[in-house]
């Protein structure tokens, strides 16, 4: 165990009687966290944690974009198809930021092992699960870009304003810093986990035409690449270090081509 990973544990401990509250946290429609008190108190928390851990957390109120970003990501921070409740239980704790994000689990693997376990009544079923997966994050990568795209103007704006604010103190103007971190590491972790999304859908497409050969394979291909194709939407919104600055990768992954078609029309 490194050093910098004992001391985020020695910094967590003090919130373990936290996380049981936060394992609770419930989910609403359309996957989206529900409003309620359980899930208040985990967002409350997380803050406090991600301050303990000196990342950035501003107490500035949310705006309506704000909310309705971090409203919109929680679709690509959760996972599409989790093995197991605890496995769940651990992506909305890092969603909330009572866990540090390297916590999480970026189990390729894992999606395709979700899909196949357990009985089934026809492979027809699980490619189409795939297709629906990989078609509903690429319809959702639009409107999370323009809601990220207001956020980013109204944080461009923000800074802008801070020269000419007399009256704004030291907590202000950092609070204000924190808040634009706040915003753009999470554009950023959505980015990456859009990415690492592909690569998921794409074993898992792998491993059915070696498993259970189909035409079915055809449609799932095209759904992932229309997925892979909306991916650039999100990375005109910030800079390609972003990920590796928000300290979401240790270096800059190369996710523009994890893999090529498995599928190919003859």
């Amino acid at each position: 165990m490194t050093h910098a990973v004992r001391r985020g544990l020695a910094r967590i401990l003090p919130f373990a009687g936290l996380l049981l509250v936060g394992g609770c946290a419930q989910e609403g429609d359309f996957g989206r966290p529900a409003p309620s008190a359980w899930n208040a108190l985990v967002d409350s928390t997380g803050a406090i944690a991600a301050r303990e851990r000196e990342e950035p957390s501003s107490v500035f109120p949310l705006t309506d974009d704000e909310r309705i970003l971090r409203d919109r990501a929680w679709r690509f921070l959760m996972p599409a198809q989790g093995r197991a409740a605890f496995v769940d239980v651990l992506a909305n704790l890092t969603r909330s930021r009572l866990l540090p994000p390297f916590w999480r689990i970026d189990d390729i693997e894992g999606y395709h092992a979700g899909l196949i376990a357990g009985p089934f009544r026809s492979p027809y079923s699980r490619y189409s699960r795939l297709s629906e997966d990989a078609t509903a994050d690429g319809r959702l990568i639009p409107p999370f870009a323009a809601t990220a795209s207001r956020v980013l103007d109204a944080d461009r704006l923000r800074l802008r304003a801070l020269p000419f604010s007399a009256s704004l103190d030291d907590f202000d103007v950092r609070h204000a810093a924190m808040r634009v971190a706040e915003n753009r590491c999470l554009i950023a972790w959505v980015r990456l986990e859009t990415g690492l999304r592909v690569a998921r859908y794409r074993y898992a497409l792998e491993h059915f035409v070696i498993e259970m050969p189909g035409r079915e394979a055809l449609g799932a291909e095209r759904t992932i690449a229309f997925l892979d194709e909306r991916r650039p939407i999100l990375a005109a919104l910030l800079p390609p270090e972003a990920e590796a600055r928000c300290g979401l990768v240790q270096t800059a992954l190369p996710l523009a081509g994890l893999a090529a078609p498995v599928v190919a029309k003859y």
